[in-house]
């Protein structure tokens, strides 16, 4: 009975453990995302946006410690100890219990306050550069993917029209209506399709991967597919329309404005720094063997020399920095929006270039050949080349299409607005 019962619990063992390594094996589904999906899984387990939320919590940590006061100090002496430690020494001890305390002076702590919170502002206005910055560079590795996705797309459809055509020479090869010379020909081509599928199949591998960085979190939970299109939308845009959009929208130009109102906070805060503190102070003198008394003192710091003129200086030269900035900035908008501008028009206009028909053109040409060829009209050398014309075409194309959203995305990042419909 024993034996048996051990061999039915070695069986639900082995179950269990085949089970369990069959679910291990089941590859996980690719998630399929948009391009609005990257953007919120981006903007909620990005590494590096939770590293720059840090700062964010390291200012406003700040802020509390420059609510705190100075703290109460406790004094404690001994006075009359004679030197030979004889005799009654408690009775002829003096003992001094006392308790002081600084004053600030001069609104020292209500501008550490303003000073902190201008701080915060500034480490929010930082990171909103990081998002904005970060934010762009995820839509590129989106669009780079929708990109390779097409270009393999591509190179797939016509790996299937080559590997058509091999079956159709080899049949008039040993129907004995061609030379063996031109099936030679094609199989030599196929093999460039060939290669062009396996670096097709790379760089969308790679693209996909780069993606999946972008998103932050676990990398490896983080398989994911894109849905999207690099398809043509039109838009117009004026000069003006932009820089009033960049003016008023770009974060760095936002966080040098907050920069500077930081320093003029801190000009403020050391400017009181000069001004010394007050310390109060009282306590009682015990004498046990005599009178005891209470004791009542004042204290100041005489600003001969320090009057803090060092910090000062720094705190006016920060302002001097950040109003530079702040200027540095405003010109760099307004160059990049021209540039950006400029750029997303040469390429609206390479686009209207293939627009005008072209794409149909060789998707005709590539037919018309092939069932001329089946026909006996057409020759295997004219079907490769039209192949490889519309395969150029083709991919010019892709790329041109891809170059359009990445000139519009450069516009994004110039006015740090979404400038899609």
């Amino acid at each position: 009975m024993h034996q048996w019962r051990m061999l039915f619990q070695w069986i639900v063992l082995t179950l269990f453990a085949v089970a369990g390594i069959h679910a291990q094996e089941k590859p996980v589904a690719k998630r399929s995302i948009t391009l609005d999906q990257a953007v919120e899984i981006f903007m909620r387990q990005n590494l590096e946006l939770v590293a720059a939320r840090y700062d964010i919590e390291t200012a406003d940590a700040e802020k509390l410690t420059a609510r705190l006061r100075p703290n109460p100090q406790l004094t404690f002496g001994l006075a009359d100890l004679p030197v030979n430690l004889r005799g009654p020494l408690i009775k002829e001890q003096t003992y001094d219990y006392g308790i002081s305390r600084p004053i600030e002076l001069g609104g020292k702590r209500s501008k550490r306050i303003e000073t902190a919170n201008a701080n915060s502002d500034l480490a929010r206005g930082q990171f909103q550069m990081v998002v904005w910055q970060l934010t762009n560079d995820l839509k590129r590795k989106f669009y780079t993917v929708v990109l390779n996705q097409s270009l393999l797309n591509l190179a797939r459809e016509n790996q299937t029209t080559f590997a058509e055509i091999v079956k159709h020479t080899s049949e008039l090869v040993n129907a004995g209506e061609i030379s063996g010379l031109d099936l030679d020909r094609v199989e030599v081509e196929k093999l460039k399709f060939d290669t062009d599928l396996a670096n097709a199949e790379r760089d969308y591998e790679v693209a996909v991967r780069d993606l999946r960085f972008a998103l932050g979190g676990d990398y490896r939970a983080m398989d994911v597919d894109v849905t999207g299109s690099i398809d043509y939308e039109p838009h117009q845009f004026t000069h003006d329309e932009l820089l009033d959009l960049a003016l008023a929208a770009r974060p760095d130009l936002k966080a040098a404005k907050l920069s500077e109102l930081a320093a003029d906070a801190n000009i403020r805060l050391q400017n009181a720094q000069r001004i010394p503190d007050l310390t109060l102070g009282g306590g009682i003198e015990q004498v046990p063997s005599g009178t005891s008394s209470y004791t009542f003192g004042v204290g100041i710091e005489i600003p001969v020399s320090n009057r803090n003129q060092g910090e000062r200086a720094k705190a006016l030269i920060e302002k001097k920095k950040a109003q530079n900035q702040e200027q540095l900035l405003t010109n760099q908008v307004m160059s990049d929006v021209d540039k950006a501008l400029v750029a997303f028009e040469k390429q609206r206009h390479r686009v209207d270039l293939y627009r005008t028909g072209v794409i149909t053109k060789v998707n005709d040409i590539q037919n018309k050949t092939q069932i001329a060829l089946q026909a006996g009209e057409s020759s295997i050398l004219e079907l490769l080349d039209a192949i490889r014309t519309r395969r150029d075409t083709l991919s010019g194309f892709y790329q041109t299409l891809f170059d359009y959203q990445m000139s519009l995305l450069d516009l994004e990042l110039a006015t740090a607005t979404p400038l899609r419909k």
